[in-house]
């Protein structure tokens, strides 16, 4: 109890409420005090609580109290016979169900804070079923429940946010951080702006930059589309693909099949799809509407905290421990059951089991169905890709082999050319190489006959003045086309500068007008703002004045009303004291025994006896104890020295024992040495 009080005092001393109390004076708090502390603790939960409770009767405030604590979820200490006690007791300010209450809200102020916001907004108003039948209090109810519904989806959407790692600090950061590269872009684009300037010609290069702008982010566009089109062609294709599987294997279908087996085909489906319609989607949808209207209730209430979490499982616990006792009792008593019925029922539980695994495996088998089917039709179409063709059957299957064996016969004879072209090129690659060795060989003669005429590299020489000058010849030819293109290319842009100048002059010159009034109304706007300024700064100091006055006027009215209540309240303590004094006096004076036996000072005088007494025979009890002390202490060192004694005893026994048997075992070793 003293750390619980500690830990609310430590509370009480902090931030929001500052109130400097200890332990003493803690505990000193009468119960009109203690129910204020309680209903500030409140009112820093829910701010609509915070009020003064002198102001409202003690059954308004208790009921106040107990509806917020509800909202909270609070459940008082003890079973559920002492809810009058706590509800008494929270009405009289008594100590021992405030200052647990005062712990448990001060535990979770935060926790709490989040409930009681989102109790204003979730917790539903209850209108009465005669009220819904207008339809103007219905639409009203159904559009206050979307909002709920919105409400939830924000707070949700808002904690995300709250609990993703965004903090403002970041976000702080990363604004200043795009400040300063905007200010760098702003700088580098005055800086170029400095450099196009000096450039002649450059608003119209600088339209014709954006006009090309325009014209690739309209080319990109258009790609992008193009793509969209060709991934619909594509999805068409494979449609159109299924369609022609779907229509050929109907058509196999037909052929191969009768009408009876048709009509038989198509009775099983039926009668499956209406199985799954009757039976079996209803059930599920029925168990997936309860699993939903239970997830609706649970997001429904308020947020719940790990004890609450913890109590509902000892509860979910308690139940089914009472169903297993209820089942168990029940087989215990044998009920008769009527043989037949029970046997029937379990065979059309047995086959309503069967019929359901076979309709999930037949569903099961439907699905792998198509998903094969998909599977085929994607190998269809990489197919068809890579090959280019269909996958063929039947007759085109027959054909494709046949031409298939008129390829291979003209493979085998193209092998044959191909044999012949190679061997060929073996002999042409011998006289190449033949040629190759006699080129050398003369090479070599023609230097040496021109080292002997003394002319030595007058052939590489001519060859090499041959191929500059072919490759002169070519770059010549290049250079006069490249010439004309630009020649071309500058009477083209020549052109293009003279139109664009000439359906620009209208333009600037309409722009110079332009730029002409938008100073003259820069300038009007700087001295209609000006102006402004001044006025919106005298008005603004004559409210801050005026606020000011008004702010102090309030706070005196504010002391003095809390000065006001609190002399009414302390004249209200003193007329109750007065009146307990007359009422103790009367009883003290009155000639009934009974009635004098109830005044207070005759029960101190009967407590302080009763503790007299009491005193007297703890005082002779402890003189019992001090004179019995010392023998008794020597008795218990007598007892020490003689468990000592026979400690001593038992380990000179031990280790005798223990000589005994060594003795014994060297005996017996000597004995069996003699023997051997």
């Amino acid at each position: 109890m003293s750390d619980q009080i500690q830990f609310i005092v430590e509370k009480l001393n902090e931030e929001p409420f500052r109130k400097n109390y200890n332990l003493i004076t803690f505990d000193s708090l009468e119960s009109t005090q203690l129910l204020q502390l309680l209903n500030d603790v409140l009112g820093e939960i829910d701010p609509k609580h915070a009020v003064d409770i002198r102001e409202e009767l003690p059954e308004q405030t208790a009921k106040r109290m107990l509806n917020l604590l509800g909202i909270l979820k609070y459940k008082p200490p003890g079973s559920t016979a002492d809810l009058s006690a706590f509800r008494q007791g929270l009405v009289t300010g008594s100590k021992p169900v405030i200052h647990p209450l005062l712990h448990w809200l001060l535990q979770r102020t935060n926790e709490l804070k989040k409930r009681a916001y989102l109790a204003r907004f979730l917790v539903k108003l209850s209108v009465p079923a005669e009220f819904l039948q207008d339809d103007t209090v219905a639409d009203t109810n159904k559009q206050y429940e979307e909002l709920m519904e919105v409400f939830k989806n924000l707070h949700k959407e808002c904690e995300h946010l709250k609990t993703s790692g965004l903090s403002t600090a970041e976000i702080r950061r990363d604004i200043s951080a795009m400040e300063e590269e905007k200010d760098q872009l702003v700088k580098r684009v005055e800086r170029f702006k400095k450099r196009v300037e000096t450039v002649q010609n450059h608003q119209r290069m600088l339209e014709i930059a954006r006009q090309l702008r325009l014209e690739k982010e309209r080319e990109e566009s258009l790609a992008q589309q193009k793509q969209e089109q060709k991934t619909q062609l594509f999805h068409a294709e494979q449609r159109l693909q299924r369609a022609h599987l779907q229509l050929k294997e109907m058509q196999h279908a037909v052929v191969d099949s009768k009408p009876e087996s048709l009509m038989k085909k198509l009775e099983e489906e039926v009668n499956f799809n209406s199985y799954l319609v009757t039976e079996k989607i209803p059930k599920e949808l029925e168990i997936k509407k309860n699993a939903a209207y239970s997830l609706q209730k649970v997001v429904a209430e308020p947020a719940m905290s790990q004890s609450d979490l913890n109590t509902l499982e000892t509860k979910i616990n308690e139940v089914n421990t009472q169903i297993n006792q209820l089942i168990e009792k029940r087989m215990m008593q044998h009920e008769p059951i009527d043989g037949k019925f029970s046997l029937y029922r379990q065979q059309a539980s047995i086959i309503s089991r069967k019929k359901e695994a076979k309709a999930e495996e037949l569903q099961a088998a439907k699905e792998e169905m198509s998903s094969a089917e998909r599977q085929m039709l994607q190998k269809s179409s990489q197919a068809q890709e890579l090959e280019g063709s269909e996958v063929l059957k039947g007759d085109e299957l027959k054909h494709y082999v046949n031409k298939l064996r008129s390829k291979n016969t003209f493979y085998k004879k193209k092998r044959l050319e191909i044999a012949e072209i190679t061997a060929e090129y073996g002999i042409l690659q011998r006289t190449e190489e033949l040629l190759k060795q006699r080129h050398e060989a003369i090479q070599q003669q023609l230097q040496a006959i021109e080292d002997k005429k003394g002319i030595s590299g007058y052939s590489y020489t001519q060859e090499e003045l041959e191929r500059v000058s072919a490759v002169k010849s070519e770059m010549d030819e290049m250079k006069g086309r490249t010439l004309d293109s630009m020649s071309e290319m500058v009477k083209k842009l020549n052109a293009m500068v003279a139109e664009k100048k000439a359906s620009l002059a209208p333009v600037i010159k309409e722009l110079r007008q332009l730029r002409q009034k938008c100073q003259e109304l820069t300038q009007e706007c700087d001295e209609k703002k000006i102006q402004y300024d001044s006025c919106a700064a005298g008005l603004e100091s004559n409210r801050s004045a005026l606020e000011q006055e008004v702010k102090g006027l309030l706070e005196a009215c504010v002391q003095e009303e809390s000065n006001y209540r609190y002399i009414n309240c302390m004249k209200r303590n003193l007329e109750i004291q007065l009146q307990r004094a007359k009422e103790e006096m009367k009883a003290y004076v009155s000639p009934d025994p009974q009635e004098r036996r109830r005044a207070i000072r005759e029960q101190y005088t009967r407590i302080i006896l009763e503790q007299e007494n009491l005193g007297k025979k703890l005082r002779e009890k402890q003189k019992a104890v001090r004179e019995s002390h010392g023998p008794n202490m020597k008795q218990m060192k007598m007892w020490q020295d003689f468990e000592q004694l026979m400690e001593c005893k038992r380990e000179c026994f031990l280790k005798q024992q223990n000589q005994t048997a060594i003795g014994q075992v060297i005996q017996e070793g000597g004995k069996d040495r003699l023997v051997l």
